[in-house]
């Protein structure tokens, strides 16, 4: 698929790329009298209604129409395009709103209102805008796919570098600088080919790289829980599978503004439609944390609800995945939040169906834990083509029924993820967010980024994660004895080390998404709350052993400060002051005992 990108197409006759409807079931359309490719788009009805081929039995094409196909019947012309589902990529993307199949959504908004209208079409990229191109290669250079020749400045804190496709190569006979709108030639090679601005790629082909390198740098997240616990690596791939309203979405959005990526790509796919009105008139008006600008210049987003075709959501994890190989390309680094995956799986169960293809497990195709194998499979990062080094990080959230994680969607995503941020019911039940389990959840990426976190940040970092680790599980055991005879059967110890796991729940695992100083936390600040509580344990268990009451360690006023001190402007001077306070009156209770 990717050579024949680059192919000059064959004439045809009309008789090979015109037949007509033979059966119509929901999205699914049977044509006959037509000769096309599997995954060519095909125009169905006297709408031009997209389409893309999925089956081919015999005379018959099985096509997934991305629109409502009502009042379509058997008779009505087919056409055959003689290409694949492909996107448009150049200066323009971000900022952009899409729907699954990069139709811009503002601009059909101008034109229809509210609801689009079936057969309606709009170029992904704009073909009247200029774009002041300067390029960083000269004339006479011999260039290869996936080089960069020159620079646009997209927005105004992000360059976009304009790359020579993928397997075209050759000495440049001509190059200028100046505006262009996409379409427009900037560069000529001397065999002849022309380079534009805007190239093209099918969705479903992953972009060439040259190499994959180990994920061995951290994403940050300024999300305690995550970064402290279980780390994303840049390129790796994560999970957040939770019931109805334990906060994928709002973990979603603090990932895409938070994140340390210099791109987000968020899919919308199959959400209800209010979750996404949020999305999109929130996003806008987001103020990027490290530039001040609008956090939109950065972002891309696909908006897929559960109200439009189920077709076009199972084409628009591509379609973003797409968009994000093309930054990485660049040399950018990449992160892609795919809201949710079971909707795109029920896409698929929904056309399986229709296709009438044996059932796998709860009904999904026996392919499922394929498609979501080479889905995720397109993260990492990379040497590029051209010599840069980027990377596209993927997390997926999903949406269990019930919150159900050993159903097919959940458990095939966790054979592939390295990340496992598991949202918790009972935990949303005690207002506890983000309400990621931290007994269930785990990270394959900490043996890994460790050795970054304990050179970058601090050289404790790694055992302090540990320390903590094991108190919260240490905890876990303890609470089903508690649940039977009450904490004040327990020994002092183990009292003890209650309180300290109750200090790291409450002030180091909770974070107010919606506070504007807890919503984000540097990593140097989290390694400082979480050495605060384990000081003030070292210091509580040598009080213990001069028999100092744990009532009298645990209502402690330092504690309550330690706890108010994540929500501080003056972080580091309210700091000297708990400490202060804590030292003293340790001293004081041992003086007293």
């Amino acid at each position: 698929m990717e050579t024949r990108m680059e192919e000059p197409k064959m004439e045809t006759t009309k008789t090979e790329r015109v037949g007509e409807v033979y059966r119509v079931a929901g999205p699914v359309v049977t044509a006959t009298g037509i000769n096309p490719r599997m995954y060519d788009v095909v125009q169905v009805g006297e709408e031009l209604l997209m389409g893309e081929v999925i089956q081919l039995v015999q005379e018959k094409t099985i096509i997934q129409v991305y629109e409502d196909t009502s009042g379509i019947r058997p008779g009505e012309k087919v056409v055959d395009t003689g290409a694949p589902l492909v996107v448009e990529l150049g200066p323009g993307l971000l900022g952009s709103i899409y729907d699954g199949v990069q139709r811009p959504l503002p601009i059909l908004v101008k034109e229809m209102g509210d609801y689009i209208k079936r057969g309606a079409s709009a170029p992904g990229l704009n073909r009247e805008k200029k774009w002041k191109f300067v390029p960083t290669a000269k004339m006479g250079d011999e260039v290869t796919g996936g080089q960069i020749i020159g620079k646009v400045q997209e927005a105004k804190h992000v360059e976009h570098r304009i790359l020579v496709p993928p397997k075209v190569s050759g000495k440049i006979s001509g190059i200028q600088e100046g505006e262009f709108t996409v379409e427009d030639t900037i560069c000529t090679l001397a065999d002849g080919t022309k380079i534009a601005m805007m190239q093209n790629w099918p969705v479903r082909i992953p972009r060439p790289s040259k190499e994959k390198l180990m994920p061995d740098i951290p994403l940050i997240t300024g999300q305690r829980v995550l970064d402290m616990f279980f780390p994303l690596a840049k390129g790796g791939t994560a999970a957040i599978p939770g019931g109805f309203g334990t906060g994928k979405t709002v973990t979603e959005h603090q990932l895409a503004k938070w994140c340390d990526s210099e791109i987000v790509v968020y899919i919308g796919c199959g959400e209800r439609g209010n979750e996404m009105t949020e999305v999109l008139t929130d996003f806008p008006k987001l103020e990027d944390p490290r530039t001040g600008a609008p956090l939109m210049e950065r972002t891309i987003l696909i908006a897929n609800t559960s109200n439009m075709p189920v077709a076009a959501r199972e084409a628009s994890v591509y379609t973003g995945m797409a968009m994000a190989e093309y930054y990485r390309d660049m040399g950018y680094d990449v992160s892609l939040m795919a809201d949710s995956t079971s909707r795109w799986a029920e896409a698929m169960r929904e056309i399986s169906s229709r296709l009438e293809e044996m059932p796998g497990e709860e009904g999904y195709p026996a392919y499922l834990s394929t498609r979501l194998s080479e889905f995720y499979e397109r993260s990492g990062r990379v040497t590029t083509l051209g010599g840069q080094e980027g990377s596209v990080s993927v997390v997926g959230a999903v949406s269990p029924p019930g919150g159900d994680f050993s159903e097919p969607v959940t458990q095939g995503t966790l054979r592939i993820v390295k990340v496992f941020w598991a949202l918790d019911t009972k935990l949303r039940e005690r207002r506890h967010f983000p309400a990621i389990n931290w007994l269930t959840s785990y990270s394959l990426y900490n043996p890994i980024v460790k050795d970054w976190f304990d050179e970058k940040v601090n050289p404790g970092w790694s055992g302090l994660r540990e320390w903590a680790m094991a108190t919260l599980q240490t905890e876990a055991e303890l609470q089903e004895i508690v649940q039977l005879v009450g904490s004040d059967a327990l020994p002092e110890e183990q009292q003890l080390t209650l309180e300290v796991a109750r200090m790291i729940r409450e002030f180091v695992l909770q974070q107010n998404a919606y506070h504007k100083v807890d919503t984000f936390c540097p990593l140097e600040k989290q390694f400082t709350l979480l050495n605060m509580i384990k000081k003030y344990s070292g210091l509580a268990t040598k009080a213990l052993a001069l028999e100092v009451p744990v009532k009298d360690i645990a209502y402690l006023k330092s504690r309550d400060d330690l706890g108010k001190l994540k929500f501080e402007e003056d972080f580091d001077g309210e700091l000297k002051k708990v400490n202060d306070l804590m030292e003293k009156e340790f001293r004081d209770l041992e003086v007293t005992t």
